[in-house]
């Protein structure tokens, strides 16, 4: 019999050990990569931002909820209203009276249809000059792709003079804009007005000096008002038409403008433009949540500057959109507790397993943030490694969190197990790690 330190010994331990290894693997779905040493920029300021306005104040019992949501941005009064009514003096100072309160900073949307220069400017001189709120973002109008009887050219006829009277009295300001609705960027997909004319490109076209910001909105379903139905598998392979659509918009903005300073945005974001609620794929729905919380992740790490969901709240009897409803939070409001985590200096990463994602990102403390998202409807099980060499990503847990239906980014033991993490069907996770395991 061979002895424990004898070379026959060895070589037998050394083949189980590999034979172990390769039964690890066997068991492994896939692959997930971050190179901590790659850094490919910055996350965008504003990407945990959500519209608000009078049409969805949040109900006073909920603004414990609010304030802890992690929501850094406000886009007011979001939607079409800007466009049918004035904003009033109180309505401003309401706006950042609860921006203050939940940590975020304010933005306005002035009035394009029926809108003046001056009444544009007055809103910038109360704001800024009378009440010294300092307002950075406005922008002139919302969806002028869906006026009536409205094309390109009467959007550069109007939108111009108001962001020059704007300008006028608050030169700091950042204009954002143009906000077509349904933009993608695909080929084939083109937003075009009556006379072909692709909005985002005839607006810079004309506008391209004077804008800071080129932004746009998007809510890929309903696919047809005669036929609003829409499943999980619908929303599961949308989430590949968001990929690159921020790369997508910087490129035509810089072939146009020929400027490299632009910073692009979206908007107005959902999965749904109607009002439809109680659907396994609707914007109330849970999977409305893992769906946002991959889509974000695409954008964060395409160069958002700017990301604002649609809505702040909604009621029940107005629409499924908002992350509020009259009596509590809706499921996609959790996604804003994941990411609220989330660190500053965006990481490379990959994963090998289509519908499973990794978005990696250093926070100012060193912490390493991972959220991961798993759209399927079967758990996955991913080796976790780091960079291309299949060593595991170790590092001491900071913190887990959980979102999916049985957990409201609730917090989790260490999901790890010998360099492999255990994904739960239809699931983000958030993963906080320190520094790796025997560093000082």
């Amino acid at each position: 019999m061979a002895s424990e330190s004898s070379p026959a010994r060895r070589a037998l331990m050394a083949l189980a050990g590999l034979a172990l290894l390769a039964v690890s693997h066997a068991q492994v779905d896939g692959t997930l990569r971050v190179d901590t040493d790659a850094v490919v920029g910055d996350v965008g300021p504003y990407v945990l931002g959500a519209n608000y306005g009078p049409y969805g104040a949040v109900p006073f019992d909920l603004y414990d909820l609010a304030e802890a949501a992690g929501i850094t941005f406000l886009r007011f009064p979001g939607g079409h209203w800007g466009d049918l009514n004035d904003i009033q003096r109180y309505q401003i100072d309401m706006l950042v009276a609860f921006a203050d309160f939940i940590g975020a900073e304010p933005s306005v949307h002035v009035r394009l249809l029926n809108g003046t220069p001056a009444a544009a400017a007055e809103l910038v001189r109360y704001a800024n000059v009378e009440r010294g709120h300092g307002i950075r973002h406005w922008y002139v109008g919302n969806e002028p792709s869906l006026y009536a009887d409205y094309d390109v050219d009467d959007l550069n006829r109007e939108w111009r003079p108001i962001a020059e009277a704007m300008l006028a009295v608050d030169p700091t300001i950042v204009l954002v804009g143009p906000e077509p609705h349904q933009w993608t960027g695909l080929a084939g997909r083109d937003l075009l007005d009556a006379h072909g004319r692709e909005w985002v490109r005839g607006f810079l076209e004309a506008n391209g000096d004077l804008i800071d910001v080129v932004a746009v909105h998007r809510y890929p379903f309903p696919r047809s008002a005669a036929d609003p139905r829409t499943t999980i598998d619908d929303l599961r392979r949308d989430t590949l038409d968001w990929t690159g659509l921020v790369s997508r918009l910087r490129a035509l903005s810089e072939e146009v403008t020929g400027r490299h300073d632009l910073r692009y945005a979206v908007t107005e974001v959902n999965s749904h433009w109607s009002a439809s609620i109680g659907g396994e794929a609707t914007n109330d729905a849970f999977f409305n949540a893992i769906w946002w919380a991959d889509v974000l992740g695409k954008l964060i790490v395409d160069g958002a500057y700017m990301v604002n969901f649609f809505d702040l709240h909604s009621s029940d009897a107005r629409g499924g959109w908002g992350l509020f409803s009259n009596s509590g939070v809706r499921p996609t409001y959790w996604v804003y507790r994941l990411y609220g985590s989330f660190g500053r200096e965006l990481l490379a990463s990959a994963s090998d397993v289509e519908y499973v994602s990794i978005y990696a990102a250093r926070r100012d403390d060193g912490a390493l943030t991972l959220v991961v998202t798993n759209l399927l409807d079967e758990p996955r099980r991913m080796a976790l490694e780091r960079g291309s060499g299949g060593e595991p990503l170790d590092g001491r847990l900071v913190e887990a969190r959980l979102l999916d239906p049985t957990h409201e980014a609730a917090a989790i033991a260490d999901p790890r197990d010998g360099g492999v993490v255990v994904l739960p069907a239809r699931s983000a996770m958030l993963l906080v790690l320190g520094e790796r395991e025997g560093a000082r």
